[in-house]
């Protein structure tokens, strides 16, 4: 189950990065809509998550792009203190959600 994460901070995205990885996840992150867009286009993600730092355009030309690349859910987060904690609490139940669904 790969999961790619798209964030405009990228100390964000790393420390993002940094928990699903340490919790066993396969996950890329970007900060750029382009670089989001070239990752997605390889139909490689299932799970796509977007930062709350992703205006509003942006957020939905991404979703609209992953909707047509094999994307099975979209996460939207915003980030709270302390990152672990959230991306555990948030993001990975959702992401273990969509492995279980095959």
């Amino acid at each position: 189950m790969r999961t790619l994460v798209l964030g405009r901070t990228p100390a964000r995205v790393t420390a993002v990065l940094a928990t699903l990885r340490g919790d066993g996840f396969e996950v890329e992150g970007v900060s750029t809509d382009d670089e989001a867009k070239a990752l997605l286009a390889t139909d490689r993600f299932e799970v796509l998550i977007i930062g709350g730092g992703v205006g509003p355009g942006s957020r939905a030309a991404i979703k609209e792009f992953a909707a047509g690349h094999r994307v099975r859910r979209v996460i939207d987060g915003a980030l709270t203190e302390p990152f672990d904690v959230y991306v555990r609490r948030e993001f990975e139940p959702v992401i273990r959600e969509v492995a279980a669904e095959g």
